[in-house]
């Protein structure tokens, strides 16, 4: 029997979303990932398992994008977002013959350019897209809203790479139990959305206000100059897959975004068994984070309330601590990989 293929149009790709396609691998399909250019404040080094054919978007126009989708001969196209036309181009041509799937991670805010989103979804984004696969349920919102039936709708777009995270769980649980490590970690960009600026303030100001002996460690880049603070380190961007020693000598996530439409950075520290801090902006916190319970989610614009969450960290003992990681690597079962694949794999089906 031929094989199946599966399409992605994508933008910027990533490793979680690599460790999605290996799973999918095992379905016996080849995968074809047409791709933007690696973004340079994320400059990622991707390894591509044998099945996985890439394209770059920038060596095609639209016209020749479709002819290469046609001599592929898909079973299936997933496109990211509709700001592509050429994409869309391709997802109108196979619409009604194949499954072609739209994928939405933002979530409904019911502004003016989402109104007409909405107005116009039934001229436009039906007739090129069969279903509508999103993450969590703010993007459900989203999906309905733009006259997609609950039927037509996936859940479950982003996972992680669980088999990484969760190993680094199981590997450094005894030693957490023993001496929980009293280091905050961000992971993201350096830019004004992600709200790192506030973290720093939080940092300092509890720092200054109830001394203790915790550290606020940072691994990214941007725009934005690193504070120098004695407590607070920078390591610059690190590859996904060399991030163990972090996840070993750090204890609790933050993400204090303004802005996050998911985050599948929260995924990640959930199943490496982080308690989590976010922000009311943050779109997995809905899937992976409950306050009072694996951690703590504020208001986005208060600085106050971070540090408040901060402060509890700190007031918390390692028997607390290491409580709320168990919570959060129970919740962060929910996605995986292979149940990524299995959606895919029920529309083909």
């Amino acid at each position: 029997m031929e094989k199946k293929r599966i399409i992605f149009l994508y933008t910027e790709i990533a490793e979680y979303f690599l460790a999605c396609c290996k799973a999918l691998l095992n379905e016996d399909v080849e995968i074809h990932i047409v791709r933007f250019p690696v973004n340079k404040e994320a400059p990622f080094k991707f390894v591509f398992s044998e099945g996985i054919t890439v394209y770059e978007r920038n060596n095609y126009n639209d016209s020749q994008l479709l002819e290469l989708v046609i001599k592929i001969r898909p079973s299936e196209i997933i496109c990211s977002g509709w700001i592509d036309k050429g994409y869309l181009k391709i997802c109108k041509h196979f619409k009604g013959l194949i499954p072609t799937i739209l994928t939405l991670d933002n979530h409904w805010r019911g502004d003016l350019k989402q109104q007409i989103a909405k107005i116009i979804s039934p001229f436009y984004l039906h007739k090129r897209f069969s279903n509508c696969w999103v993450p969590g349920s703010l993007q459900k919102e989203y999906a309905i809203k733009l006259g997609f039936k609950e039927v037509q709708i996936l859940s479950g777009f982003y996972s992680c790479d669980f088999e990484y995270f969760h190993k680094q769980y199981l590997e450094n649980k005894d030693k957490k139990v023993k001496l929980f490590p009293k280091r905050f970690i961000y992971v993201g960009r350096y830019y004004e959305f992600k709200g790192i600026r506030n973290l720093w303030k939080a940092f300092d100001e509890l720092q200054n206000e109830s001394p203790n002996e915790w550290e606020l460690w940072c691994l990214g880049t941007g725009e934005i100059e690193p504070i120098v603070h004695p407590k607070i380190k920078h390591f610059g961007f690190v590859q996904p897959t060399e991030l163990s020693s972090y996840l070993e000598n750090t204890g609790v996530f933050v993400l204090p975004s303004f802005f996050e439409p998911w985050g599948v950075v929260v995924h990640e520290f959930a199943s490496a068994g982080f308690p989590i801090i976010c922000s009311d902006k943050v779109g997995a916190r809905t899937a992976f984070v409950e306050n009072n319970y694996n951690g703590y989610i504020y208001n986005s614009d208060s600085v106050a309330e971070l540090k408040v969450a901060m402060k509890k960290i700190v007031m918390t003992d390692s028997f607390g601590l290491n409580s709320m990681a168990e919570r959060s690597v129970d919740k962060s079962k929910g996605i995986t990989p292979d149940i990524w694949a299995q959606q895919l794999m029920k529309l083909i089906k």
